[in-house]
């Protein structure tokens, strides 16, 4: 008569193939979670330069219309230099035109907490659209670039209207 005896526990390779499964399927959870940790920054940079860019946009689409012809101090226009020293006098939109910031500044010219690392520029040029012609019309371009270097540019429409 045989006795047959009960395998208890399990082979070296049974041991073996288990670490290597273990091993690939934690390299991929971890790989995973490096990505998304990656990325995790971009969304905040993202959405400051939009809101940067959206409130800018804002400001100068509120401003009157006006021409270079009306940039004359005699008529009560405002005529430079463009800096951001004396921003609260641009007095229409196509004073923005070339403007820039290095660090995010308010109209009155005090610096954005947290924002001195972002940068703007703005390009205000005549453009037709729909059926409103060129010489009645301006796009409005902003460029901001966040401090990791990714630039985020947002375009608006101003009819003299």
């Amino acid at each position: 008569m045989c006795i047959r005896r009960l395998q208890h526990g399990v082979s070296l390779i049974e041991v073996v193939l288990f670490i290597v499964v273990v091993s690939v399927a934690l390299v991929v959870v971890l790989k995973a979670f490096d990505i998304a940790n990656q990325g995790s920054a971009d969304p905040v940079l993202r959405r400051q330069s939009l809101a940067i860019a959206q409130s800018l946009l804002d400001e100068i689409s509120f401003k009157p219309f006006g021409d270079a012809a009306t940039d004359d101090i005699a008529q009560g226009g405002f005529a430079g230099p463009y800096t951001n020293a004396n921003r609260q006098f641009f007095d229409d939109v196509d004073d923005y035109n070339g403007f820039s910031m290095n660090g995010i500044r308010s109209l009155d010219n005090t610096a954005v907490t947290g924002l001195s690392n972002y940068q703007v520029s703005i390009a205000v040029v005549a453009a037709a659209f729909g059926s409103v012609p060129a010489s009645a019309g301006y796009r409005i371009a902003v460029t901001v670039t966040d401090p990791s270097g990714r630039q985020l540019a947002l375009e608006g429409y101003r009819a003299n209207f």
